[in-house]
């Protein structure tokens, strides 16, 4: 896949529309996790030194299609003007006349950051009319927001068809890593696969049986596979309606001649709470009114033995409750494991991020995913709007 890259294009003078993610958490009202904007910094340092005029747009939560407080972008405007050393300024809008003003008096090197663009309705429902209110702001369009690519949106999708379009640096990243994890893994190639829900993991599960010699499970989605095997899982979380399709997946597993591990023991709690009772049982020994809240030390040993003989990794997905202390072990030991290894490893979604945040492991990681949902779609082989809209 060969994106337009922007590292050879003459910017100077330039207004450079530049969507990026700075969609950031917030805890009242202050950015609490800058990982996503410190990110996106090469990008915007490459286009001040080149002497753009940079006017950078993002989301930030779900503010519904209209401007709520809540969901400002100043907050993170004021985070983003001490971590660049040139003028930043702040529109209260994102399109009309005043945003319109402001980009045209940017100097070489300057940026202007936009409102939230989700206070416009027409953002997500790819409006015509507002893509050209946003490309009117701007010569030159750069997309940097891969965790935004799979949305067809007018500042992802629709702007690109009508300003010079190119992928930032970080969108080139993430492209180039993912797809190099499908076209050409170096083996033994171990994909490690938990989270909560089954239902959110198949395609990529099935996309990545054709590629992959080994498949590690674990978290919430562990106990619909082991319920479709007929194993006690208690009152531990599963989706009825995705059992079949989990038996399904085994089999297939089986017949592409892919190691298909589940979990072989527990850390049970008899209630989802950080205070919960716990027990360490084998796969069989789940009780009813208990739940599987992390995987056993002996799976925790399966899985370690798997990864240090990896070539190539991908981790997506907590192996338990690691948000609460008492199940965070068996999510800590494979981020430990994943940042010891030799392979080449990449981690994406956002509690797998967490999970090696938690685990001060993110330096030994190759390359951390920004793009959660982006980076599954991907993973399952779908065309991310965002992307394919730069390769016209």
């Amino acid at each position: 896949m060969q994106l337009p890259r922007l590292e050879n294009e003459d910017v100077k003078g330039k207004r450079v529309f530049l969507r990026v993610d700075f969609n950031v958490p917030l805890d009242n009202g202050k950015v609490s996790d800058k990982t996503r904007i410190e990110k996106t910094l090469p990008t915007i340092e490459l286009l001040v030194k080149k002497g753009a005029r940079v006017v950078i747009a993002s989301h930030l939560g779900r503010p519904k299609g209209k401007p709520d407080p809540q969901y400002s972008m100043e907050p993170v405007y004021e985070v983003f003007k001490g971590l660049v050393k040139t003028s930043v300024n702040f529109s209260k809008d994102v399109i009309g006349e005043n945003a319109v003003k402001l980009s045209k008096e940017l100097k070489d090197g300057e940026i202007l950051v936009l409102e939230n663009l989700r206070f416009h309705k027409e953002e997500e429902e790819n409006a015509p009319a507002f893509s050209k209110s946003l490309a009117a702001l701007a010569d030159v369009y750069v997309n940097d927001a891969f965790g935004a690519a799979h949305r067809a949106h007018a500042s992802t999708e629709g702007i690109a068809h009508l300003l010079p379009s190119f992928a930032g640096l970080l969108m080139y990243k993430e492209i180039t890593e993912l797809s190099s994890l499908l076209s050409r893994p170096a083996k033994p190639f171990v994909a490690i696969i938990g989270g909560s829900k089954v239902s959110s993991k198949i395609s990529v599960i099935k996309n990545l049986i054709e590629k992959v010699d080994h498949i590690l499970i674990g978290g919430g989605m562990a106990y619909t596979f082991l319920k479709s095997r007929a194993i006690p899982v208690g009152n531990s979380l599963i989706e009825k309606d995705f059992e079949v399709e989990a038996f399904q997946l085994i089999e297939r597993a089986g017949v592409a001649g892919v190691d298909f591990q589940l979990p072989v023991d527990h850390v049970i709690g008899d209630k989802f709470s950080a205070d919960a009772k716990t027990k360490t049982v084998d796969k069989m020994g789940i009780l009813d009114g208990w739940m599987g809240m992390d995987i056993g030390p002996k799976t925790i040993a399966n899985y370690e033995k798997v990864i240090k003989n990896a070539a190539t990794i991908v981790w997506n997905g907590p192996m338990g409750v690691f948000e609460f202390d008492k199940f965070a072990p068996g999510t800590m030991a494979i981020a430990k494991a994943v940042s010891k290894s030799k392979a080449r490893t990449v981690v994406g979604g956002g509690d797998s991020i967490a999970a090696i945040n938690k685990a001060k492991v993110e330096d030994k990681i190759t390359h951390v995913s920004t793009g959660g949902g982006a980076s599954l779609e991907f993973l399952e082989g779908k065309k991310l709007p965002g992307v394919v809209a730069l390769l016209k």
